[in-house]
């Protein structure tokens, strides 16, 4: 051991893991794995790095946490389609220039515009159903009660021609007395998504309140969103009301933590 000096202390050299890691991380960040692509499999970069099986695993799961790697079972371990952050402008993204910007179908669709990214529209499961409790309570409804519901799995793409990738999960409800029977019980809500269709109706939304917590996927939604178990997601509540404070809309967004940021601005009154 080569120390400098009395009570220097020996440098320690990382473990195999983490230099392994760091040397991937590099060369995916340098673009030598460009998004999408497939990396060696583990029995490869345990031969190639002259390790054990687990080590060359562990170094996978870790670049998984990251939000780096996606590994498909039986397909192997992929760079993310996404190495970016997509910011979400709390504070703009619900006005109606924003949201219809290019002829976005709502907030999200602009967002993507904004990055270079391309929306990928799926089907989007449409209904009827009594809410969670959270929900019903914010429209006032008996616990019996069925509201409009629009579940969705909201993907990305790189360009026209792939298939996109998820990067969010999202669960909107409506009054049934106010969105039943109109473009919202449609796949299809136009220019804008449903809060220009509620402005129509004489709902216009005027005030949202947004609550944010971290937790751990349900494994329904780590699968959904691809992406592994222990990889912490944002759930944010979004909760929508008129000027006369009724709310009519309530929305649960489940969004990978790796991948999201969110942007606010407030104006503040002058000492």
């Amino acid at each position: 051991m080569t120390t400098e000096g009395r009570g220097a202390v020996a440098r320690k050299e990382p473990g195999k893991v983490e230099r392994i890691a760091a040397d991937l991380r590099a060369k995916i960040e340098s673009g030598k794995y460009a998004p999408g692509a497939k990396l060696p499999s583990v029995s490869e970069l345990q031969a190639a790095e002259a390790v054990a099986f687990q080590t060359a695993r562990d170094v996978y799961a870790a670049l998984e946490r990251e939000g780096l790697v996606i590994t498909r079972h039986g397909k192997g371990s992929f760079v993310t389609p996404f190495l970016g952050k997509i910011t979400r402008d709390g504070t703009g993204r619900y006005q109606s220039a924003a949201r219809s910007e290019g002829g976005a179908r709502g907030a999200f669709e602009a967002e993507l515009n904004r990055l270079g990214l391309v929306y990928k529209p799926v089907p989007t499961e449409i209904g009827r159903d009594r809410p969670p409790r959270e929900v019903a309570a914010a429209f006032g409804l008996h616990h019996s009660a069925k509201a409009v519901y629009r579940a969705r799995a909201m993907k990305a793409g790189r360009d026209a021609s792939d298939h996109g990738f998820p990067v969010q999960l999202a669960t909107s409800w409506f009054p049934v007395e106010i969105a039943g029977g109109t473009k919202i019980e449609e796949q299809d809500t136009g220019q804008g998504g449903s809060k220009t269709v509620l402005a129509s109706l004489g709902y216009a939304q005027r005030r949202i309140t947004e609550s944010i917590e971290v937790r751990f996927p349900t494994p329904e939604e780590a699968e959904a969103l691809a992406i592994p178990e222990d990889r912490q997601v944002y759930e944010l509540v979004h909760q929508a009301a008129t000027a006369e404070g009724r709310v009519v809309e309530v929305a649960v967004h489940i969004m990978p933590a790796t991948i999201w940021r969110f942007s606010y601005m407030w104006e503040l009154d002058a000492d």
